[in-house]
Parts: C-alpha cells; structure tokens; sequence
C-alpha cells in the first residue's frame, strides 16, 4: 500500500508577500479612516445643534418665552445634564433663540 504525502504548504516568501501587500493596504486606509473622522463629528455637532434648536422651539410654544441658556432647557428637563456639547467637544449656547456652538472662545452659527 503506497501513502501519498501531500505537501502543500505557503513557503516563508510567500507569506512575507501577503505580509506585505496586507501592510501596505492598511498604510493607505488608516489615514482615510481618521480624515472623515473629524468630518463625522462635525456633521454629529450640526445634527445636535438642530435637535437643540427643536427643544428650544417647544420650550417657546410651552413658556411663550426664549430660553434665557442651555441651563434653563436643563431644569425644564427638555435636555440632559450631559447633553451640553456636541461630539466634537464644542459647547452649546442660546441666543436670542438661536442656538450655537463654541469652541475656544470662537463662535459658530449651525441654523
């Protein structure tokens, strides 16, 4: 009775190429995956922004007056006690019924 061996096996070179080609695809992607990262919190930040213009728009309908700040939408419980930043770290904050957002003494309108 004969025995076949097969020996089919991936050699070292073979396995450094895949080694290779998977380094080089990962060197292309990663900095891709981190530039739209700040594109996605911005967009996350102006979604935000139009929800909390939302709550300030009912807290109109309900108190027939503009919320004074986010503080006030706090304790009437319209907003969270953690929902006073965007994603991206900016603050929210309440003008004359408009809602904004600040970041490092900057500010900008997201109506």
């Amino acid at each position: 009775m004969k025995i076949l061996k097969s020996e089919k096996a991936f050699t070292l070179l073979e396995m450094m190429i895949v080694l290779l080609v998977i380094s080089v695809l990962l060197i292309i992607t990663i900095p891709n995956i981190t530039k739209h990262n700040g594109t996605i919190n911005k967009k996350g930040c102006e979604a935000f922004v139009k929800m909390v213009q939302a709550q300030v728009q009912a807290y109109e309908i309900e108190n027939k007056e503009t919320p004074k700040d986010v503080e006030t939408l706090v304790k009437a419980m319209y907003l969270n006690e953690n929902e006073t930043t965007c994603p991206n770290g900016e603050d929210i904050i309440i003008t004359e019924g408009k809602v904004s957002t600040i970041n490092n003494g900057s500010s900008s309108d997201e109506d």
